[in-house]
């Protein structure tokens, strides 16, 4: 009767150990994922987003104009034979350098050397006449003076001796006709420049009336470039170059690497009412013939020089709903958004007009993963890029 109540009373308290046991795993579990935790907890730290930073900066910003130009030779000359004969002489090689006034080539000679003496025979024969004839003037006029000749004599002679007269003035023409035309059987360089492919062989029967030169010659020192602008620029080019020629540059075709410096030269009379634009000129020093004519380059106008202009990367400015803005780091290292009047992109800088300050820190790289209040740090600026973005945004068109 014993027994069963103490068998009893261990199941009691077997149970009640569970119970406690269960109780305490609860509690456990319950402190360890309860949500409330959290925010019972310490918060963590919060994490700073890396960025490309920059300081606005306050500089003199040269204002360029680009365009794409076509180099132009100020002179080229096809040079054609003048007289019929036989092309006896080539004195150049293609692609020579000659000087104006050297030889370039000869032709038969012999025909009007001939030419040329009987030209001076005839002047020395009629000029024998004159003579003679202003001496029976004389003659004739003391004869008649004294009374022993015929007045009739007197303007006889006179009448002969003015006929005479043009007869020579006549042969002396023919004379410098002959000379000329033996002149032209030297063919003679009529500018300093360079030869192209010659036409005409040494042999070749050739014609003054003939369409086909012998060779074509184009100056390459001094040379042009000639390249066409908006008119919405044309107020200020002719402003701006009516204090001093404005400096043109011409660079590759891809802009990279600059080849010449020279000033504008030439500015168009008159609009192009199809595009809308203005067509100029530039020359340049040639020197090193590194301007080839007909070659495309890429030509840049110094409008003029903006000085103390405030300017960021162009990176830095980015397009929203309602216009440019930046992002600017404040003294917490937090970004605020702000508007910004923007102007022209130079080499890759930004001209800001209205909105930044000098010194102020914008975030040029990275915006993807910011937004406004983000804490933001400095990252490691990857220069091999930010060269290339800003190469692509200093080869774009400039407007001021």
């Amino acid at each position: 009767m014993t027994a069963q109540p103490s068998v009893s009373s261990s199941s009691r308290r077997l149970r009640l150990v569970a119970l406690v046991v269960v109780l305490v795993v609860v509690v456990v579990l319950v402190r360890q994922f309860w949500p409330g935790r959290a925010h019972a907890a310490a918060a963590p730290k919060e994490a700073a987003v890396p960025v490309s930073m920059q300081q606005v900066q306050h500089k003199d910003l040269p204002i360029w104009l680009d365009a794409i130009g076509n180099v132009q030779a100020l002179n080229t000359v096809n040079v054609r034979v003048q007289v019929d004969g036989e092309l006896k002489k080539v004195l150049f090689t293609e692609g020579q350098m000659v000087n104006a006034g050297s030889q370039l080539a000869q032709v038969d000679p012999r025909v009007y050397q001939a030419q040329l003496a009987q030209a001076q025979a005839l002047v020395a024969k009629d000029q024998a006449q004159l003579a003679n004839l202003k001496v029976n003037l004389e003659r004739a006029t003391k004869l008649a003076a004294a009374k022993a000749g015929p007045v009739q004599d007197v303007d006889t002679f006179r009448a002969q001796l003015a006929a005479q007269q043009a007869s020579v003035q006549a042969d002396q023409a023919s004379l410098d006709n002959a000379r000329l035309q033996l002149g032209f059987t030297h063919i003679i360089a009529p500018l300093t420049g360079r030869t192209g492919q010659r036409l005409l062989d040494e042999g070749s029967i050739v014609h003054g009336v003939d369409a086909t030169g012998l060779v074509t010659i184009t100056q390459m020192n001094p040379i042009s470039v000639a390249f066409a602008v908006s008119q919405d620029s044309l107020a200020q080019i002719l402003e701006e170059n009516a204090r001093q020629p404005l400096q043109v540059v011409a660079l590759t075709r891809d802009g990279k690497q600059q080849i010449a410096s020279g000033k504008l030269s030439f500015i168009d009379s008159q609009v192009s009412a199809a595009s809308g634009q203005i067509q100029l000129k530039a020359e340049f020093n040639n020197d090193n013939s590194q301007l080839w004519p007909g070659e495309l380059v890429s030509a840049r106008l110094l409008l003029h020089t903006q000085h103390d202009a405030t300017v960021v990367s162009a990176n830095a400015v980015q397009e929203g709903q309602s216009g440019p803005y930046v992002y600017v780091v404040n003294a917490e290292q937090r970004v605020e958004p702000r508007n910004v009047e923007a102007s022209s992109v130079v080499a890759g800088e930004q001209w800001i007009r209205n909105g930044l300050t000098p010194g102020e820190t914008v975030v040029v790289q990275g915006q993807s993963r910011i937004a406004p209040g983000v804490l933001v740090t400095t990252a490691q600026v990857d220069n091999a890029n930010a060269q290339a973005q800003a190469d692509v945004s200093g080869a774009s068109g400039v407007q001021p």
